[in-house]
């Protein structure tokens, strides 16, 4: 994984064509990965609390990162010691927070509408981007308004705002946050070593939530049906998505790999189909190709074009 990371973002020629489509295909597999975890907070919200949720996630996550980014983290040590703010911040939005009020949305909303409110975080992202100074360019721009629309009204088709979609629109703001900080990473701090250490930052900060929960709620029984979601989480969609999606970040940026994350209320949506047989009418799938269409549009538009 170390490897693979630094290949390719080297600067060779071959390398710079394959940025792009190797960006894009790297954000589609982690809005996939994520477009289950939102069915897995949900289905956990019954039997695992949130806060122990998110903990157990990442220590999962945690041991499955050490073989790759643990050596390397170990070796960048004095440079994570003098971005430690950042790197700091970065585990506090994408780690400690994010997760746990996503977990927290899943007690009271549907996984549906979880994965639609978590389609406004690319809003937020071209938004941080920009204010940084970014051009946009007006094929992404465009892209962004087409499945923005599509979302607004798949969200405004819907029975209106559950309790838990305000830590829906918590949530989105901390990816929002953490995805644009992904932009200022320091070249030279590994992607693996990177990681790890905000999995193991993030994770130390949950610990004291932790501890609370444990001595409040009590903990949750080990049973398959709460150890393999948990396994998912912390493998699937987090260690092997957060590394996707972070190299997507590095290849291609915010904006575009944000284009791409407007595919996840499609993607929980046929989750939600294929696992818990819920159709779709034709409003929805009209909805749906809006935000297609705008994915396809703002991905397509070149990197150097603003």
């Amino acid at each position: 994984m170390a490897v693979v990371a630094d290949r390719i973002t080297t600067s060779s020629p071959t390398t710079s064509r394959a940025a792009p489509i190797l960006g894009i295909a790297l954000a589609a597999l982690a809005t996939l990965v994520w477009s289950g975890s939102f069915v897995t907070s949900r289905a956990l919200g019954d039997s695992v609390p949130p806060i122990q949720h998110a903990f157990w996630r990442w220590v999962v996550a945690l041991v499955a990162v050490a073989p790759f980014g643990a050596r390397q983290a170990w070796r960048q040590r004095q440079l994570i010691r003098r971005h430690f703010g950042y790197v700091l911040l970065a585990s506090l939005l994408g780690v400690t927070v994010y997760n746990t009020l996503v977990n927290q949305a899943g007690l009271s909303t549907p996984a549906a509408n979880m994965g639609m409110i978590m389609a406004a975080a690319p809003v937020l992202m071209a938004v941080y981007e920009r204010a940084s100074g970014v051009r946009l360019g007006a094929r992404r721009v465009a892209g962004l308004l087409i499945a923005c629309t599509g979302v607004l009204l798949l969200v405004g088709g819907g029975a209106g705002f559950a309790a838990g979609d305000l830590w829906m629109v918590a949530a989105a703001c901390c990816f929002g946050g953490y995805s644009a900080l992904l932009r200022r990473r320091p070249a030279e701090l590994g992607g693996t070593a990177f990681l790890f250490t905000t999995f193991l930052i993030g994770t130390a900060l949950l610990l004291p939530a932790q501890t609370v929960s444990l001595a409040v709620q009590g903990g949750f029984t080990p049973t398959t049906g709460t150890v393999l979601p948990l396994l998912y989480v912390g493998i699937a969609s987090s260690a092997l998505a957060f590394f996707a999606w972070n190299t997507a970040i590095a290849l291609v940026g915010p904006t575009r790999a944000g284009v791409v994350y407007y595919l996840q209320p499609v993607c929980v949506a046929l989750l939600s189909w294929a696992l818990l047989g819920e159709t779709t009418g034709p409003a929805q799938l009209l909805c749906m190709a809006l935000i297609l269409g705008g994915v396809v549009l703002g991905a397509g538009s070149r990197i150097g074009a603003g």
